[in-house]
C-alpha cells in the first residue's frame, strides 16, 4: 500500500484524488492547499490541511500545483528521504527545490472540473532519480492507467509543447468555428461529425496523410470567398494557416 500526501486544489488535483481515493494499492493519507475550501469536498474521505508543518508521514508527496508554485512549494517541504514528485509537463526534475528525493508523474491530459475522466486511457510519465523511485511511480501509474512512459525532463517538454498544438490551439480553434457558426445562426453541432472524423481519422493516417481542404488544393477562389466572410482576427489566423499548409503541400500543388 503506497501512502500518499497531495498537494494542490486545481483540476489535476481535484481528478487525480478522485481516482487515487478508489485505488486499492494506495492510501491517500491528506490533502493539501493553501485555500481549505478548494479541497473541502474531500474532507469525509481523508485529512485535509493548509497548513504545510502539519502534513503526514507518507511514501510519496505529489505536488499537483500550478507550475510558478512548483519551486517555492518544494522549497518549503522538509521531506528528506522522501519521494517529492510534480506533475507539470513543461517543467525539468530539478524544479523541484526540496533535499528530497525527485520525480515527476506526468498526466498526459485535459482536465475539467465538471468533465469525467477516463484514467485508464490516461498516458502518465514518469521520471525519477533512482531505479527505485521509478519503479513505485510506475507501480503508481500502472494502478490507474493502461499507459505508463519513462520519459526524461527533454522529451516531456517537447510532449507539452506538441499537446499544446494538437489541444489548446486546436480547441481555440474550435472557439472560433463556434463563433462563426454563433455569427450566421448556425447550430453548432452540425460540425461535431467532422470533428470526430478528422480525430479518429488520425489513428490510422498520419496527420500529414489525413489534411485536406482549400488550400491543400490549391483552390485560390474558394480561400478568396473564406476571406471576404472573416472578421480582422479571424482572417489573420485563416490566412497564416493557409500558408503553412500551402507551404507544407507546396510540392504536390
Amino acid at each position: 500500500m503506497i501512502k500518499i500526501v497531495l498537494l494542490g486544489g486545481g483540476n489535476v488535483a481535484y481528478h487525480l484524488t478522485n481516482v487515487l481515493l478508489q485505488n486499492n494499492v494506495v492510501q491517500v493519507i491528506q490533502l493539501y492547499n493553501r485555500t481549505l475550501e478548494k479541497i473541502n469536498c474531500f474532507k469525509n474521505s481523508t485529512l485535509i490541511t493548509d497548513d504545510l508543518s502539519e502534513l503526514k508521514e507518507a511514501d510519496l508527496y505529489i505536488l499537483a500545483v500550478s507550475d510558478n508554485a512548483i519551486s517555492e512549494l518544494s522549497t518549503a517541504l522538509n521531506l528528506k528521504n522522501k519521494l517529492v514528485v510534480h506533475t507539470s509537463g513543461s517543467m525539468a526534475l530539478d524544479e523541484l527545490r526540496s533535499i528530497s528525493n525527485k520525480g515527476v508523474f506526468y498526466l498526459l491530459q485535459t482536465f475539467s472540473k465538471d468533465r469525467k475522466i477516463d484514467f485508464s486511457t490516461v498516458p502518465i510519465c514518469i521520471e525519477a532519480e533512482t531505479e527505485k523511485d521509478l519503479l513505485l511511480l510506475e507501480n503508481l501509474a500502472k494502478s490507474i492507467s493502461k499507459n505508463c512512459y519513462r520519459i526524461n525532463s527533454n522529451q516531456r517538454k517537447s510532449l507539452h509543447v506538441a499537446a499544446v498544438f494538437v489541444n489548446n490551439f486546436v480547441n481555440h480553434l474550435y472557439h472560433i468555428g463556434h463563433e462563426i457558426c454563433a455569427e450566421n445562426n448556425v447550430p453548432f453541432e452540425i460540425l461535431l461529425p467532422l470533428i470526430k472524423e478528422t480525430a479518429d481519422k488520425i489513428t490510422k493516417l498520419s496527420p500529414f496523410e489525413a489534411q485536406t481542404g482549400p488550400a491543400t488544393r490549391n483552390d485560390t477562389k474558394t480561400i478568396e470567398k473564406h476571406k471576404e466572410m472573416l472578421t480582422k482576427n479571424q482572417k489573420e489566423i485563416y490566412t497564416l494557416f493557409t500558408q503553412f499548409i500551402c507551404n507544407t503541400y507546396g510540392e504536390k500543388l
